[in-house]
């Protein structure tokens, strides 16, 4: 995944400890939406697994050397996986959000 999107998240600390400044009111001052920044990693990971698929067809046709092939898969294995761990939590955030009574 991309974790200069995530980068961001390591200033939280020092913004506690900064005056308070009031809210701009244009959404581009403060970064990217939340929208664009999900699909922003979303190109990431779809960009990390097609890597690793052409690595694979490389490695097979002998045009790139093993050990190329086999970090390219590992990447974008690690990527699918993060992937379905966030598809997994969605999923069970929705199934408690079913279950509240009215």
């Amino acid at each position: 995944m991309d974790v200069a999107a995530l980068s961001s998240v390591g200033g939280l600390g020092a913004t506690a400890r900064s005056p308070q400044v009031a809210p701009s009111t244009g959404a581009s001052a403060a970064g990217p939406s939340f929208a664009e920044m999900l699909g922003q990693v979303i190109s990431a990971g779809v960009n990390t697994i097609q890597a690793g698929e052409s690595a694979a067809i490389q490695g097979l046709s002998g045009a790139a050397p093993p050990f190329k092939v086999v970090e390219a898969v590992m990447a974008a294995q690690r990527t699918l996986q993060e992937g379905l761990s966030i598809r997994d939590k969605a999923v069970s955030a929705y199934q408690e959000i079913a279950r509240m009574a009215i």
